[in-house]
Formats: structure tokens, C-alpha cells, sequence
């Protein structure tokens, strides 16, 4: 019997980190980082920071609904970036930067809306949820060099300081959704 797979497509700021979050987490088969939101065809990386393609970086993710639902890949989302700031997160500034959900089908729309409407209700005063929801149109695979990132660089600078706390976190506050370690 095949395993069912359902996709999501996210962007939360940079790829490096979203895609070591998502490959924490059980029921996830596969996380590729990519572009998508944009205008160009085929973009790069370097393209994709000129903020010229109109692209975000985001993940699309391989998933088992039955071992992890959408609900849950949502609140991990939302928990582990700021879904308040527009076009950024933290230094990383620009459109490419952006917090947005690609949906897949009008129930992922449906439930991203909700989702969100849920966050700005309970925030009672705080900033509103920036993160938009529009259709998945065309994702562009991001260079090898970006996939895996963080696993192959852990000790750069950037994994350090700011990729690894963001995990720690995750695993803090998901442990639950986590795989097991083996």
C-alpha cells in the first residue's frame, strides 16, 4: 500500500531555516527549498535577492496527513517565525522574505484563513498576522547548495546564531510533532 502525500508550500523567511524546522517533524516525507510568488521564470538565488522576481523563498512540503494534518504544519508555521512583520524576518529584509502561505487546494485556503482570523482574535492588541494566503502557482526548486543547508553547515555563523535557536525552539515547544531520534 502506497503512503498518502499531500503538499504545502510556506515561506517564513529565509528557506535555510524553515527547511531544517519542517524536516523535524514526523509525518513529514520531504522538504525542498524553492521560490514561488513571483514573476520570473527559472529564478536564482541571486535573482531572488536582487528583489526584482517578485518570488518568496519558501518550502514545499511533502507531508502524511494521516501522521501530521495541515493544522499542525499551520501552528508550527506561525511559531516559528514573526507572521506580523511584513517583508521580512528579522535582518533578513526584503519582498523574498516575506511570511505567506502557498495553498495547494481551496481547504488549505479555507483553513490558512481561519487559522489567521484565530491568531488575530486571540491576539487582543497585538500586531495583526501579515502572512499572506494565495493560490501555489509555479515552485521553482531552489540550487543545490541551498538544500539540506543548515545539516551542512551547522557551524556557520548564520546556523549558529540564528538557524539553531529557532530549532531549539521548535523542539521546545513541538515536541510532540517531532520524529523520533533514532
Amino acid at each position: 500500500m502506497e503512503e498518502k502525500k499531500d503538499i504545502a508550500v510556506f515561506g517564513g523567511g529565509c528557506f535555510w531555516c524553515t527547511e531544517a524546522i519542517f524536516k523535524m517533524l514526523k509525518g513529514v516525507s520531504g522538504v525542498e527549498p524553492g521560490y514561488t510568488g513571483g514573476t520570473t521564470e527559472n529564478p536564482t538565488y541571486e535573482e531572488v535577492c536582487s528583489k526584482n522576481t517578485g518570488h518568496a523563498e519558501a518550502i514545499r512540503i511533502s507531508y502524511n496527513p494521516e501522521e501530521i494534518s495541515y493544522h499542525d504544519l499551520l501552528t508550527v508555521f506561525f511559531g516559528s517565525h514573526d507572521a506580523t512583520q511584513v517583508n521580512r524576518q528579522g535582518n533578513d529584509v526584503g519582498v523574498q522574505y516575506r511570511s505567506a502561505i502557498f495553498y495547494a487546494s481551496e481547504a488549505q485556503k479555507e483553513e490558512a484563513e481561519t487559522f489567521i482570523k484565530e491568531l488575530n482574535n486571540s491576539a487582543h492588541g497585538g500586531d495583526p498576522i501579515a502572512t499572506e494566503v494565495v493560490p501555489l502557482t509555479v515552485f521553482y526548486p531552489a540550487e543545490k547548495n541551498h538544500r539540506d543547508y543548515f545539516s551542512k553547515n551547522q557551524n556557520q555563523g548564520y546556523c549558529q546564531v540564528v538557524i539553531a535557536p529557532k530549532l531549539q525552539k521548535v523542539q521546545k515547544e513541538f515536541a510532540q510533532l517531532l520524529k523520533a531520534h533514532s
